[in-house]
């Protein structure tokens, strides 16, 4: 069965887009620890990261860069800060969530919530910068 990020992938789940390429995609997540707080996913299905070959893995991570760099210009932030929990859902995937101290990346903190509006204004913002 397909996992949620695949659906959203084919397209049969909407998202805010931030990058694709042919074989990684990238979103913001809706459940968001920042305002710009974006996954990278591969769109080979995989459920553990470091289940993935090295030259993926590797291009993943040159890939989340150039999505990383985007939300730096976009989010005010010290740094875009990387974090692989990869339990919550069975698909290899990075968070970039801006941040300013290390706090600002505790998932145990509660999720923020921003309006369709805010979202699609900040991915636009993003996009603009890859």
């Amino acid at each position: 069965m397909a996992t949620i990020f695949t659906k959203i992938i084919c397209g049969e789940i909407p998202c805010y887009k931030i990058a694709e390429s042919d074989n990684f995609f990238a979103f913001l997540d809706i459940s968001p620890l920042a305002k710009g707080h974006t996954l990278v996913v591969p769109k080979q299905e995989v459920d553990y990261i470091f289940d993935l070959e090295d030259k993926v893995l590797g291009e993943m991570h040159i890939f989340a860069k150039k999505v990383a760099l985007a939300i730096d210009q976009v989010v005010d932030c010290k740094r875009v800060g990387v974090a692989v929990i990869g339990l919550e859902v069975p698909h290899a995937h990075v968070h970039l969530v801006p941040i300013n101290n290390v706090e600002d990346i505790n998932f145990s903190r509660p999720k923020l919530t921003f309006s369709p509006e805010e979202m699609a204004e900040v991915a636009e913002q993003i996009c603009s910068k890859i």
